[in-house]
């Protein structure tokens, strides 16, 4: 199993509106893919204004193998929502 792990900046005022589109654009779109397990959205206790999505893939061929004009597509549905994130890459060596 592979985690991709994102950071975004998003302002905690602005928090649910992002999160309402980026539900109706990103979590969609992923739960369509192939090898897509999970996602869940974390903030740290004490930083309000980043939020961090990880999500859970059964193989990094299944993460690496959506087509890049898909993923722009979906950018581009968030439109004034859209934030540029980091991106930190984990693989799952044991699950308890």
């Amino acid at each position: 199993m592979v985690i991709e792990f994102l950071t975004f900046m998003i302002p905690a005022a602005e928090r649910a509106h992002w999160m309402e589109v980026e539900e109706r654009t990103w979590s969609r779109f992923l739960e369509r893919q192939p090898g897509f397990v999970r996602k869940r959205l974390w903030v740290e206790a004490g930083d309000d204004d980043h939020v961090h999505a990880v999500i859970e893939w059964e193989s990094m061929e299944h993460w690496h193998s959506i087509p890049d004009g898909e993923l722009a597509a979906v950018d581009a549905d968030m439109g004034e929502w859209m934030r540029a994130g980091t991106c930190r890459t984990f693989e799952v060596l044991r699950d308890c």
